[in-house]
Parts: C-alpha cells; sequence; structure tokens
C-alpha cells in the first residue's frame, strides 16, 4: 500500500475510514457487481493487465475499480469531475491498492495533470467517461495509444467523440460503447438522472419543485427521466428540442414543447441535458425571470453559457454552497448550481446505487469482452448477449421469474411461413 499511497495525488489520507464506510455501504446494494467480484477473482480476466479509469470519483465507481482490481488488474484512477470527487473515497482507494489521482474541486490545470497522470500508468485498457482519457491519448500521446486493448465508454457525449473519431479513422484501439446499451440508457440515463438531478437540486436549494415550471432542455434519455420525476413532484414542464421526433414525444408525454427563448420567462428551473454547448445562452438568459434557477445534468460544463451569464450580469458571489448568484443591472436574479456542472454528482452523490449497478457491471463485462478477444481499432457496440445477461442478473436480484419461448414459438419467430 504505500507504494499506491506515494504514487497517488489525493488531498488527505486520513479520511480513509470514512471512505471505506462509503463504499462498504454501496457494495451492500449492488449485487450484480459482488456477482463478478467473485467471478472475476477466481477467472482472473485482467492478471497484470494495466487499466486506467477516468470516472467520477466516488463510492460506486471506487466499488466498480476494486472488481476489476480483483480481476487481476493494476488499476489507476482518476475522477471525471472536479466537483464530483469525493477526497475520502479517493483516500480509501489508495488504501485498498487503487493508485487515485484526484481532489475536489481541482483547478483545471491540476485536473488536466491527473488525467495524464493515469495515464502515465501506461494502460493497456481504459474506463473512459465523455472520452477524457481518449482525447489525451489521441492529440498529446498517440504513440502510447497503440498500447491499449481496448475499454469501455460510459457516457452519450464520449460517444459522440469516439463515433466521430472513429469515422474519420483516427481511433487507434477498439471502444465498447456502454452508454448504447439497453440496460445503460433505459435505465441510467432515465430512472439514475431522473432522479439524481432532483436530489442534487433539493438537497441544495432547499426549495420545493411542485407548482413549479420546469424547463426540460433535451428530451433524449436523461431529459426524459430529469421531465418524468419532475412531473411526479408535481411540476409543470415545459421540454425544448431540436430533435422533431423527440419533441413528438414530448408532446405525447404530455408536455409542452417550445423554443427556449420562449420558454425563459416561464421557468422557475431548469435543467439542460444535450451534451452541446451553449443551449441555454444569453437570448435565453435575458427573458429570465427573477429567482430562476439554472443546473446542467450534461457531460461538461458548456450547455449554460457561463461567458453569457457574466457578460449579463453587474456581480455575482456564492449565496449557498454550490449556488452563485448573478444579479442583472435590473436587479433580476438568476442563480447557478455547482457552477454549470453536473448537479447530480456536483452537487449530490450521482445515481442511485442500484441502478449504477447495472451500468457498473457493463462496464466491467464490456471491459472483459475487448480485453480477452480481438476487436478492430473503432467504435463497437456492446454485445446484445452482455445486455442481456446483466438484465437477468438484475432480474435474479430480485427473484423475479420471466416466460421463455418454447421451441415452436421460437421457430415461428423466426419463420416467414
Amino acid at each position: 500500500m504505500s507504494q499506491v499511497r506515494e504514487a497517488s495525488q489525493i488531498r488527505d489520507f486520513s479520511l480513509a475510514e470514512a471512505g471505506e464506510l462509503k463504499i462498504d455501504w454501496v457494495r451492500e446494494h449492488m449485487p450484480l457487481l459482488r456477482q463478478l467480484e467473485v467471478r472475476f477473482r477466481e477467472e482472473q480476466p485482467f492478471a497484470g493487465k494495466r487499466i486506467s479509469v477516468c470516472l467520477h470519483l466516488e463510492a460506486k465507481t471506487a466499488y466498480l475499480a476494486l472488481v476489476v482490481q480483483a480481476g487481476g488488474a493494476h488499476v489507476a484512477l482518476a475522477g471525471s469531475n472536479p466537483l464530483s470527487t469525493q477526497d475520502d473515497v479517493a483516500a480509501a482507494l489508495v488504501k485498498r491498492g487503487v493508485t487515485t489521482h484526484a481532489w475536489y474541486d481541482a483547478t483545471p490545470e491540476e485536473y488536466r495533470a491527473h488525467l495524464r497522470a493515469v495515464l502515465d500508468h501506461h494502460p493497456q485498457g481504459v474506463i473512459d467517461d465523455g472520452a477524457d482519457l481518449a482525447t489525451i491519448l489521441h492529440q498529446e500521446r498517440p504513440d502510447q495509444a497503440k498500447e491499449i486493448i481496448g475499454g469501455c465508454e460510459e457516457t452519450t457525449t464520449g460517444i459522440i467523440r469516439l463515433r466521430a473519431m472513429s469515422d474519420e479513422g483516427i481511433l487507434q484501439y477498439p471502444m465498447i460503447g456502454v452508454n448504447d446499451a439497453d440496460c445503460k440508457h433505459l435505465f441510467d440515463n432515465r430512472y439514475g438522472t431522473g432522479q439524481s438531478v432532483w436530489d442534487g437540486v433539493m438537497r441544495t436549494t432547499n426549495l420545493v419543485i411542485a407548482g413549479k415550471t420546469v424547463v426540460v432542455v433535451g428530451y433524449g434519455w436523461c431529459g426524459k427521466g430529469v421531465a418524468m420525476r419532475a412531473k411526479g413532484l408535481g411540476a409543470k414542464v415545459i421540454v425544448c428540442e431540436v430533435d422533431a421526433v423527440r419533441a413528438v414525444e414530448a408532446v405525447m408525454d404530455g408536455f409542452a414543447v417550445m423554443p427556449i427563448v420562449e420558454a425563459a420567462p416561464h421557468g422557475d428551473y431548469f435543467i439542460t441535458v444535450t451534451g452541446v454547448k451553449e443551449v441555454i445562452h444569453k437570448a435565453a438568459l435575458a427573458r429570465m425571470k427573477d429567482g430562476a434557477i439554472l443546473g446542467n445534468a450534461g457531460h461538461f460544463d458548456v450547455e449554460i453559457s457561463k461567458p453569457d451569464l457574466d457578460a449579463l450580469s453587474a456581480s455575482k458571489r456564492r449565496v449557498r454552497p454550490n449556488i452563485d448568484e448573478y444579479r442583472l443591472p435590473d436587479g433580476r436574479r438568476l442563480y447557478l448550481i455547482a457552477e454549470g456542472r453536473l448537479v447530480n454528482l456536483a452537487a449530490g452523490d450521482g445515481h442511485p446505487a442500484e441502478v449504477m449497478d447495472m451500468t457498473f457491471a457493463l462496464q466491467a463485462l464490456g471491459l472483459r469482452e475487448v480485453m480477452t478477444n480481438t476487436y478492430a481499432p473503432g467504435l463497437h457496440m456492446i454485445p446484445r448477449a452482455l445486455d442481456l445477461e446483466v438484465a437477468q442478473m438484475r432480474l435474479a436480484s430480485w427473484q423475479v421469474e420471466i416466460d421463455t419461448l418454447t421451441e415452436a414459438q421460437s421457430a415461428y419467430l423466426h419463420s416467414w411461413q
């Protein structure tokens, strides 16, 4: 452990005991990962391999890292967001033998240094979030990228970036797109984001949702979850979209749909979930009512234009932990949660453990798949069999049984006669 401790960059090792309690708590509520931990310890699919991980550094991620470690890997981990790192969990990881480079509220320079540090580990496999590691490898370390056997990507934003790299023919190693698995986006993106966003908003603001108007910008799976939970909390919901099909969905789900500039005067809360920059911009900000609260649930802090907020404001101050007040010249106040970073992680604990259990089971199985089989460089979707395996594990953990097709039924489904 002393060697791992010396190689790590964390804030306070004395916090390890508190972090271990957090990890032990989520482990008790992640039965799928517990199964894989036992399986990996027996099979050793990563024996002797170096695995670098870039994910939100909190307890559930820590347990995933420990499961990969149980499979024989030497694991190095960096946080994927400066405000989502929990220093006690980072300390606990170091205590348990995972080289860790992260601390809460890292400067942009420190954050990038931590990412580069996990790549100094010279990994043969990666678990990436937002394609941050892939970007550094291809922009700064193309020769090192050739050392990668393969990896997995967690997020919609990361899949977009990796697909662009793959389409251009520059992605040098195979990546499994975990985000596109049904057991990821149908549950993690929808139910995980839907619950954790409002958990972060409510604990940070201590304000009611019922009776308010919520503007959800983006109606992908995350946006669907945010809108669904806002409706369940008693809010009126407006959806802003650029995709006509998703806009039709939102209307038929019972929500008002309009452009962001038209929605701006009505919203009490604004939540962005698009993966696109500046979806809330100066024209919309200028029309918002006094007291409007803005939060982002997309991967990067670019969806709410902070430069536009600064340009419009006469003053800015921190009025509550994780809430900045921007006062406009006419006296109106706009409130930004967690500096526009992921509200559910920067201002909360992220998705519920049971939801992340499915996603991280996919990550672990996807990493084993790409590390133990031959894949060409590029972006690959996770095999359907692994998706179904995780779903079956989830049902079994609930002691839920389902029907199976008879041979005759299966033959009928595959016949044209």
